[in-house]
């Protein structure tokens, strides 16, 4: 008994405490990021919509399945009035082969979309389609939107 108590309470060792060592700290602060892309999120919900084509265009409706789409293809619009619009930009339709060969980036396997307003003349949309075939490009396609079930 008289033994521990001349160490001094230190447990017989004799060590001294040289302060508390901390491990290093390997987390990652994620808190910085979430806001990132919180803000990312929010700045492609607003964008987004304003992606589409713009010209205002009063699709028919129709019962095909959506597409798959990996790339953004060409869209060539037609309005009530007849007038030709290659991507947002409107021209003449002597002028549209010529542009489309400007700006197709894979050639005549570039996929082209028609929109064709549904009040617009059947004569006039098929005259569309019909030079762009001609000119050896192969993926045409015509939009439409879903039919809606009521």
């Amino acid at each position: 008994m008289g033994m521990s108590m001349g160490m001094g309470g230190r447990g017989g060792r004799g060590h001294r405490r040289r302060g508390r060592h901390h491990a290093l700290m390997s987390e990652i602060n994620v808190t910085p990021m979430v806001d990132v892309m919180l803000v990312l999120l929010i700045i492609f919900m607003v964008a987004a919509p304003m992606l589409t084509v713009g010209v205002p265009i009063d699709l028919p409706d129709t019962q095909a399945k959506a597409m798959n789409a990996d790339t953004q293809p060409i869209t060539v619009s037609i309005n009530a009035g007849g007038q030709i619009y290659l991507q947002e930009t409107e021209i003449p339709i002597e002028e549209l082969i010529a542009k489309l060969q400007a700006i197709s980036k894979t050639g005549y396997e570039e996929r082209i979309f028609i929109r064709g307003d549904k009040s617009t003349d059947y004569g006039t949309a098929m005259k569309v389609m019909a030079r762009i075939s001609a000119a050896g490009y192969k993926n045409i396609g015509l939009v439409s939107l879903q039919e809606q079930d009521q």
